[in-house]
């Protein structure tokens, strides 16, 4: 395995990572590999997943509730001056 040196740290990263690992039971460098280990995984299929759960619940709060179209509401807001590129 690899190791690295991170320097320059500022110590209050360093004192919120240290609580992080304490919250999660992990020492600091496990801690920090988990984070890493996240970071470089695939996050769009996380990001895929989470707009899918999230979408899905969504629906179910408005089933059965009138809904207004995007176009109205596109035309609508640029009626009021709004323009795209602000």
């Amino acid at each position: 395995m690899a190791a690295i040196n991170v320097r320059q740290l500022g110590d209050d990263v360093v004192k919120r990572l240290k609580q992080r690992a304490s919250l999660n039971n992990r020492s600091l460098e496990g801690e920090i590999c988990h984070i890493l280990e996240c970071v470089t995984n695939d996050h769009m299929e996380a990001k895929r997943i989470t707009f899918l759960e999230v979408s899905g619940r969504l629906r179910k709060k408005t089933r059965g509730r009138k809904q207004t179209s995007a176009e109205l509401l596109v035309r609508e807001d640029r009626n009021c001056g709004h323009r795209d590129g602000f």
